[in-house]
């Protein structure tokens, strides 16, 4: 035990526990900062909260350790806005807030409301901290929470306005680690012999299995093992887009990203499928295509860490609980003798060939303005073998989860989960765990304009990120929406309501001090990507796209 300052502990805290960067926008904990940078601690300074949030997110799913993003009261609402993400996602943020003394409330205090009902929503565990002697017990408890089980956000609201009433006293307290808690997953649990048994045995027996791989398949790291699983019975895989890349996208079992944003021949060989094995999937909307991808009533066995999940949109004739990684592993082992029949495999390779038969005319299409398919296309081929691909959500997520592909087994896809310019400050974060990885973020002028300004904290900060901008000026993926509200209607002003004026990315980026280059030929993209990740500074690729061209929407079959 020795007697330190609040601030002391929580900086040596989060350095024991291996975090390397925090995000914040002041004024919360300032002292604590202070103490963080002589123990080597990064500290962003962000122009939003959101931002913040989003950077934190980022970084963890990068480093798969807990992301520190902080604010003071005032930004607190702001702050827990920006966790949308991070708890969708199941990433393990640690959101840390100030807030005003007791005495001042009901009193109009200043700039104050009470924030803590907005992070009920979106995170794991959301604790008051009123003294210097909760700090140990609730700074531990939030390390817990957000690796433990599935993994998700929490949040600390420390008393003071820069939760400097709780930090600032000292106490006798003791800086303890608990290792299995710096990074996710925590533990691995095994299945039950019973239900592990149950699953091989369905599996063995069906014709036309699938392998459907979620979110949980890449917090558990089990790329390996489905891989393994896969080839081992020549089983087809989908993944969802948190899973994206957990299965080369060139192998003759992947068959792409399933769902919504999705490829048409993912679906229709889930649709097909007899048997549908959910590996550490939610089941959720967007992956299921809103519960029609695969048809209600299919069988299914479902894996998850989180027994609440286990059923839960598709009543699974098997439920196993358990780790995602430890769990594949004793299936292989089970099933090792299992003979396998790959004609069930090459009618799934049949459908990807007519999807890529489909779409090769506008992957490779030279059209002016340009079309998005190119531009992943050309992406796709400028990705090093251990490249972070960060794309945002809408038709950003559409293009990059059907169109670019994945080849390399340490190449990583982080996607946005639902919040529309979460990707440009993810994606910064992700470079701050990932310094000496390429990090490319995809995103739209509609996402970019979000958080443009957080080009100039990357310049500060010397976050090497590179921004691709698919610039078609417009939100298009609502003129579809507007069209129908519209009518036969021939007054009016539609594009008011999705068009943006045609800027000049690049040019912004440069005035920033950051690289910027605009891109209006589809012969230009690959030079253009390849001197951005080579400039040694934030850059921005503004590639001039078609305004007209639309993702394609997801293949329900009948």
């Amino acid at each position: 035990m020795a007697n330190m300052s609040g601030s002391s502990f929580i900086a040596q805290t989060l350095s024991g526990y291996g975090v390397t960067t925090v995000f914040h926008v002041p004024f919360i904990l300032d002292k604590a900062l202070v103490e963080m940078e002589a123990l080597g601690i990064r500290r962003v300074l962000c122009h939003t909260e959101k931002a913040a949030a989003y950077m934190a997110d980022g970084y963890a799913r990068a480093s798969r350790k807990p992301g520190i993003a902080m604010a003071q009261s005032v930004g607190a609402a702001n702050l827990a806005a920006g966790l949308q993400d991070a708890y969708l996602a199941m990433s393990p943020v640690i959101a840390i807030t100030g807030r005003w003394p007791p005495d001042y409330l009901y009193r109009h205090a200043y700039q104050e409301i009470n924030h803590w009902p907005l992070y009920e929503p979106v995170t794991k565990f959301n604790a008051y901290v009123d003294t210097v002697e909760q700090i140990p017990i609730v700074l531990r408890q939030a390390f817990r929470e957000a690796t433990g089980g599935a993994p998700g956000p929490v949040h600390l609201d420390v008393l003071g306005l820069a939760g400097e009433l709780a930090t600032e006293p000292q106490a006798d307290m003791k800086v303890v680690v608990e290792e299995p808690f710096t990074r996710y997953p925590a533990f691995r649990p095994e299945p039950d012999p019973q239900s592990l048994e149950a699953a091989a045995r369905r599996l063995a027996e069906a014709t036309r299995p699938v392998l459907v791989a979620g979110g949980g398949v890449t917090a558990s790291a089990a790329a390996p093992e489905l891989v393994e699983l896969a080839r081992m019975l020549s089983i087809p895989v989908a993944t969802s887009l948190n899973a994206k890349g957990a299965i080369a996208e060139n192998d003759p079992l992947s068959v792409g990203v399933v769902g919504t944003y999705s490829r048409r021949c993912a679906n229709e060989v889930v649709s097909e499928a007899d048997l549908i094995v959910f590996i550490g999937s939610h089941t959720g909307g967007q992956v299921t295509h809103f519960w029609q991808v695969p048809k209600a009533g299919t069988p299914s066995i479902q894996i998850d860490i989180d027994p609440s999940e286990l059923g839960r949109n598709y009543p699974a004739d098997v439920a196993v609980l358990g780790d995602a990684k430890v769990t594949l592993q004793h299936l292989i082992a089970a099933l090792r003798s299992c003979k396998s029949d790959d004609q069930w495999a090459k009618r799934a390779q049949q459908h990807v060939k007519q999807w890529r038969e489909t779409f090769e005319p506008l992957l490779a299409s030279d059209a002016e303005p340009i079309r998005p398919e190119r531009l992943c296309r050309e992406l796709s081929g400028c990705l090093g073998p251990d490249a972070v691909i960060v794309s945002d959500t809408g038709h950003a997520g559409i293009w990059t989860g059907a169109m670019m592909e994945l080849t390399s087994p340490k190449q990583q896809f982080l996607r946005c989960a639902g919040s529309l310019g979460w990707a440009f400050p993810a994606a910064m974060g992700a470079k701050c765990a990932a310094r000496e990885r390429p990090v490319i973020c995809f995103t739209g002028d509609g996402g970019l304009w979000y958080h443009i300004g957080e080009l100039e904290t990357a310049v500060r900060s010397g976050i090497h990120v590179v921004t691709v901008v698919n610039n078609n000026r417009s939100l298009n993926q609502c003129k579809p929406g507007y069209d129908q509200a519209y009518g036969d209607r021939t007054n009016g002003d539609r594009g008011e309501l999705w068009k943006f004026n045609d800027v000049d990315f690049a040019e912004v980026a440069r005035s920033m001090g950051a690289f910027g280059i605009r891109v209006q030929r589809p012969s230009d993209i690959r030079g253009a990507v390849e001197r951005a990740l080579a400039c040694d500074r934030p850059a921005l690729v503004d590639v001039a796209t078609d305004i007209d061209a639309f993702a394609p929407t997801a293949h329900v079959p009948r």
